[in-house]
């Protein structure tokens, strides 16, 4: 089996090389890479799920989506800086009128699209205007309608108070109203941003050069090659020296790649599983949804002091992960109140206290039903399965019997109602929590797992109605735990998070990489958010 994934592998590398000496990119060899004079460019490999399916246009999820990221060729009004605090691109100012239903926003004069024509608030107008008819990526039920008051002025009119509107203004990139046509803009994108799309061959990498008449710093790397390529071609191209960034994984951590060295980036993309918390019943649609097992909240509790985190980080993750507690660790919203220590002999308790007695065979019984966890986990997706397996082996150890099953994403949402699922997640956004806690007025439920709690809705929908951004994060940390009611060890716990996973990339030597933001969920465009001010030292090599 490896043998064919190495063959396969080098297929593509051949393929890659072949792409980069026509576009005149680093060098076919190991030794000749470390000589590289080259000192304005980069090549970058990326997943094959990094490649924007329908190009690079705002309204069909560029630069949004599941893997937020800056959208290079476009400007953004707003940008999260590597705090996570919020920084201006084409907005000067900003504001929300006092019952958060209008958001004011100034834009600079003096920027111009790469075809010459200004850009201005009609734009601005324009573009949200089409994202929210036309993206079916992100939410964007909270906006009205966008509206230019004059060339550097355009108001939000919101449909309901949405305090984090700052977040969004941050990936959604502007368009030019005059140049847009939606059948052709994901291919031949006209934007004002750092970077000109020079080059996009479907399958296989994207060329981007710098955009000469940029309003802001003059981006240090003019020219980037971005490679889409599987995990193990990726690896090998790194051994050939025809990358300079490779993504790579835990799995390869262990190896050795002469002229490179592995960079470790902390990010929010972690790892939890929903734990339905409600009994079985059936829905209108005939699904089965809620777990007379997990319903019971000591369960729940048992099973999140039960996991023993550093051991899954160390032995499935090679080190190169964090503890998750919450879906916003790291970020200036969370609570630290999510965070739990390792305790078998009090989850062993609580089990007991529930009425979960441990029976001959060594697992637990009450009235005759078996404490037992069916995992679910994604198809082909070689971390979790192992996730999955290291928390069923925890699991055992309490007296929980757990089975595992890989499934794909057709029917994971339906089957995650009623069992356990492996998830990813972590944005940039509060919102993240909002879309996993908060209850849908059509089900009654929250959208990915039933479980539903009056005062945590309130917290969150007064956050949402806050009259600025900073002010939102108290209500936010309160929706998590307020000291009697939450999502919290203490409180409801109806989601239990495991692991923050390491985003993890082959560097070429010389290669400085600017300071990265905490990486959000997707491992691929985020570490290329800030390309523009990488550097090579004068040799190419340190």
């Amino acid at each position: 089996m490896m043998k064919k994934r190495l063959i396969s592998g080098l297929l593509t590398v051949a393929l890659g090389a072949g792409l980069l000496a026509g576009c005149g990119g680093s060098s076919s060899s190991g030794q000749e890479g470390s000589d590289r004079q080259d000192t304005s460019s980069v090549v970058v490999a990326m997943g094959p799920t990094s490649e924007p399916e329908a190009g690079f246009d705002p309204a069909y999820g560029w630069g949004a989506g599941e893997h937020v990221h800056e959208p290079l060729i476009q400007s953004t009004l707003t940008v999260t800086n590597t705090d996570l605090t919020i920084g201006y691109d084409l907005a000067t100012e900003y504001g929300a009128s006092q019952d958060g239903l209008t958001w004011t926003v100034k834009i600079r004069d003096d920027v111009s699209f790469t075809d010459g024509e200004p850009l201005t608030a009609e734009d601005v107008a324009f573009t949200y205007n089409t994202v929210k008819e036309a993206s079916s990526v992100n939410d964007f039920t909270m906006l009205g309608y966008a509206e230019a008051v004059d060339d550097t002025t355009v108001l939000f009119h919101m449909t309901r108070p949405f305090s984090i509107w700052p977040y969004t203004m941050a990936v959604v990139g502007i368009v030019p109203e005059h140049a847009y046509d939606s059948a052709t803009y994901g291919s031949n994108p006209i934007g004002s941003g750092r970077y000109i799309l020079k080059q996009w061959d479907r399958g296989q990498q994207v060329i981007l050069e710098a955009n000469p008449d940029y309003y802001g710093e003059a981006p240090k790397m003019k020219r980037v090659t971005i490679l889409f390529m599987e995990e193990d071609a990726a690896f090998l191209a790194a051994q050939a020296g025809e990358v300079d960034v490779a993504y790579t994984s835990a799995t390869y951590s262990d190896q050795q790649v002469e002229g490179y060295s592995l960079a470790s980036y902390a990010s929010v993309d972690n790892r939890g599983f929903n734990l339905p918390a409600v009994e079985e019943t059936k829905d209108q649609e005939g699904r089965t949804v809620g777990n007379d097992f997990t319903a019971d909240v000591l369960v729940r509790r048992a099973i999140n002091i039960g996991v023993d985190r550093q051991e899954m980080i160390d032995h499935v993750l090679n080190g190169y992960g964090s503890p998750a507690y919450s879906v916003c660790d790291q970020l200036p919203w969370y609570n630290e109140a999510s965070q739990v220590e390792y305790d078998p002999e009090e989850a062993a308790a609580l089990l007991d206290q529930a009425g979960w007695t441990l029976g001959e065979d060594g697992v637990r019984e009450k009235d005759g039903q078996k404490a037992e966890l069916h995992l679910l986990y994604a198809t082909g997706d070689s971390v979790r399965q192992a996730l999955a397996a290291d928390f069923a082996g925890q699991m055992e150890e309490l007296g929980i019997s757990c089975t595992t099953e890989g499934v794909g994403w057709d029917t994971a949402y339906d089957r995650a109602l009623a069992d356990p699922l492996l998830w990813g997640w972590g944005a940039h956004t509060p919102m993240e929590l909002y879309n996993i806690y908060h209850t849908m007025e059509e089900t009654g439920t929250a959208q990915y797992s039933p479980y539903s709690n009056e005062t945590v809705d309130t917290y969150m929908d007064q956050a949402l109605a806050s009259p600025d951004l900073e002010s939102s994060y108290e209500l936010w940390q309160k929706a998590q735990w307020d000291g009697a009611a939450g999502v919290t060890q203490e409180g409801d716990i109806p989601w239990v998070w495991l692991v923050n996973i390491d985003h993890l990339y082959w560097v070429r030597d010389g290669l400085q990489v600017a300071e990265q933001k905490v990486h959000p969920h997707g491992h691929g465009w985020s570490v290329v958010n800030n390309v523009d001010q990488w550097t090579w030292s004068q040799s190419g090599k340190d």
